[in-house]
């Protein structure tokens, strides 16, 4: 019996022990960040089984108490960004059961700065503007804003041209309607009409922020038909290191690159490198008389840039910015090089509550040569040397604000498309104004104007835009009316080239600009439905455009006089009209399902408004299905299956019929800080018939995997 009562308290005691054991187990404490690692103070926490929740404190901290449990599932959420669940520790630190949210850009609350040049939410911009978020960015896995795009947006193609210089036609415009900016600056330089778009890669973007329709009272010249505006991303973290590399089987595609983000309280300063190498594909062999591409020349590309920011108080910033981009195009006979040197200071002060000044410097210089057996013939030499200096004012009055601003350029170009490589520069002016009238809560109002003036070509263009939004619980109707004009650049006015024997091209100083006249109509709804499984948010948007194309600078031809040879000369012609309607729908359930889906029908009268190479198609759609879910606390899945379509060409130029293409996307994040990637790309093996200037440059399916570490993350 001794024995017997002795060993039950021996039970006993070993029982009071575990259940104080249990007891202690039971304390959870863990942070909520946005994805630069902000606390986002009063997230909601629900811890599963609970009808209760808790919220972060000002620090983005959460705290609460399970008896008996390691473990929990809790689900997060915050107004504007993704839900998400995730399995957190009892008795942890704060930092190994942080939680990430996401922005939801179904929600709206992104801030952007394209559409009014100044800072606004995306809910409240009475111009319609299209966001691809970082996130959305790594899902695509882009080296550049050509691969982004393509993936992203319906109604946008990019074919080739000639020496297989990138064609872009979006809308129905030509690259040379559409303005790329790089936080909201120009960029020199241009290759067959467009911008050399693999200069700008998306190793430190934050977003992109894409605006259809002209632009030009807000940014003149060039915004005809549209604006990209590439955003780079300004961490909050006292440091940040991340380094990535990809292989592609398609050409032994490498492409590898890091970023270097070091903040304190008074500097930010943002490093990132990117270098990629291919090799030569052939599509056809050389006998294929119907293919007018045979080969995607390979070749090599250097990006490097560097973002500093000083905080001299808290409200003046200085911002300076370098750049140098190197590639080079390796074609069957000669190698093409292209070089950019880019720098500029931008100064923003926020005088008080109300008012802000910006005043910023830019330079940018676009070179281009061709080597022959290593050596540089100075037959293609090309050089385009901007000056850009810029100022903005901005004042705030209640919920109205009023911004006037002003720009000087002087524009340099030497080029083998000049008579015995010559050079010519012009120098412009403008000033701007900009009225925000937001009189009623539901409603908005936004008129600009906007006075260009060019030297060389001595023309005058003054463009307008008047934009409202109407808030109608619960949609929304933004309907705008724009106008944008695109003044003859150097080339056009000056060329004198014999383009390779096959014909001379003649320039003409007596060019108009070219004019359009966008008006647009949307409808949007954004919501959130349910709260179970399936519960989640989404958006739907359709709206409709039209646009007039007039005074198109184009080429006709040239009979020849007794000093010059016949071919073709620059000259304007009739307009052209563009209309088309775009439908944009996303919707993503609290469990991390997702659905997007967009279609453009776009249609033109009169003769195309692009180049020959690249012609309308009258239907496109862009789709993705995904999931992405944290599966505890050291493995997140993103897992997502994307297409694209194209209808036949509405012209008569050879290519094949209507296609898709299809992609399959797989993300993990493993442990601390490592993500790796695995993506099949054209998964049904699409091949054309013909390889023609807008065809798919494809042989089929292809494959890559890249691995990219955040090297802060190993440290928490």
């Amino acid at each position: 019996m001794q024995m017997s009562a002795g060993l039950n308290r021996t039970l006993l005691a070993v029982m009071a022990l575990l259940a104080h054991i249990a007891a202690l187990a039971g304390n959870f404490a863990g942070k909520v960040v946005d994805e630069a690692g902000s606390a986002l103070a009063g997230a909601v926490i629900r811890i599963a089984d609970k009808t209760d929740a808790v919220l972060t404190d000002d620090a983005g901290v959460f705290r609460f108490e399970l008896a008996g449990k390691s473990s929990a599932r809790i689900s997060v959420s915050y107004i504007g960004f993704v839900a998400e669940s995730a399995v957190v520790k009892a008795d942890r630190s704060i930092k190994e059961n942080t939680v990430r949210l996401n922005p939801d850009h179904t929600f709206l609350n992104e801030i952007v700065v394209t559409a009014t040049r100044t800072p606004k939410a995306l809910k409240d911009v009475p111009v319609v503007t299209r966001v691809i978020s970082a996130d959305e960015i790594a899902r695509t896995d882009a080296t550049n804003i050509q691969d982004l795009l393509t993936e992203e947006l319906p109604g946008l193609e990019f074919g080739y041209a000639m020496s297989q210089e990138t064609s872009l036609n979006m809308s129905g415009f030509g690259g040379s309607a559409i303005l790329f900016l790089v936080d909201g600056e120009r960029l020199a330089g241009e290759t067959m009409d467009n911008v050399d778009y693999n200069r700008l890669n998306l190793g430190n973007a934050g977003k992109v922020e894409i605006v259809k329709g002209a632009s030009s009272a807000l940014y003149g010249a060039n915004a005809v038909g549209g604006v990209v505006n590439i955003i780079s991303r300004e961490s909050t973290d006292p440091w940040n290191l991340n380094l990535n590399s990809r292989y592609r089987n398609a050409g032994n595609e490498w492409r590898a690159g890091g970023d270097l983000n070091f903040n304190s309280r008074k500097w930010n300063s943002n490093t990132s490198v990117q270098y990629s190498t291919v090799k030569t594909i052939r599509l056809t062999d050389a006998f294929d008389t119907e293919s007018k591409i045979h080969d995607i020349f390979g070749g090599t590309t250097l990006n490097l840039k560097e973002r500093l920011v000083f905080r001299v108080s808290d409200n003046l910033r200085l911002i300076a910015r370098g750049g140098y981009f190197a590639r080079v195009s390796d074609h069957a006979n000669y190698d093409d090089h292209y070089h950019d040197y880019s720098g500029g200071l931008r100064g923003v002060w926020q005088i008080d509550g109300n008012r802000n000044l910006e005043l910023s410097y830019s330079y940018d210089r676009y070179d281009k040569s061709r080597f022959v057996n290593d050596v540089r013939t100075h037959d293609h030499d090309y050089s385009n040397r901007q000056h850009i200096v810029h100022a903005m004012y901005t004042v705030n009055r209640g919920r109205n604000g009023l911004t006037v601003g002003a720009d000087y350029m002087n524009d340099y170009l030497s080029t083998y498309q000049f008579t015995d490589n010559e050079s010519h520069s012009q120098t412009s002016f403008d000033a701007f104004v900009q009225f925000d009238y937001n009189p009623l809560s539901w409603l908005n109002v936004i008129a600009s104007v906007r006075d260009d003036y060019f030297s060389e070509s001595d023309n005058n263009a003054v463009t307008s835009r008047l934009a409202t939004m109407f808030r109608l619980k619960p949609f929304s109707i933004r309907a705008s009316y724009s106008g944008g004009f695109r003044a003859p650049t150097l080339k056009e006015m000056y060329m004198c080239f014999d383009m390779a024997g096959i014909q001379m091209i003649y320039g003409n100083p007596d060019l108009k600009p070219e004019r359009s006249h966008n008006f647009n109509l949307a409808l949007e709804r954004n919501d959130r439905t349910g709260r179970g499984f399936m519960g989640g948010s989404y958006s739907l948007t359709l709206s409709g455009y039209y646009n007039y194309y007039d005074s198109r600078i184009t080429t006709r031809d040239f009979p020849g006089t007794a000093t010059q040879e016949e071919g073709a000369i620059y000259c304007n012609e009739d307009g052209v009209k563009v209309l088309g309607v775009d439908v944009n729908l996303r919707y993503r359930t609290n469990s991390g399902l997702g659905v997007s889906g967009s279609y453009n029908y776009l249609h033109t009268a009169g003769r195309s408004v692009d180049s020959q190479f690249t012609q309308p198609r009258p239907h496109s759609a862009t789709w993705r299905l995904d999931y992405e879910r944290q599966i505890c606390s050291v493995y997140r899945l993103y897992a997502g299956i994307s297409g694209r379509y194209l209808s036949k060409p509405v012209s008569d130029y050879k290519t094949d019929s209507a296609y898709s293409l299809w992609k399959l996307t797989i993300q993990q994040r493993v442990w601390k800080g490592i993500n790796i990637n695995f993506i099949v790309d054209n998964l049904f093996g699409y091949k054309p018939k013909v390889y023609y200037w807008n065809s798919a440059p494809t042989t089929g399916r292809t494959w890559s995997v890249g691995v990219s570490l955040d090297i802060n993350d190993f440290f928490k």
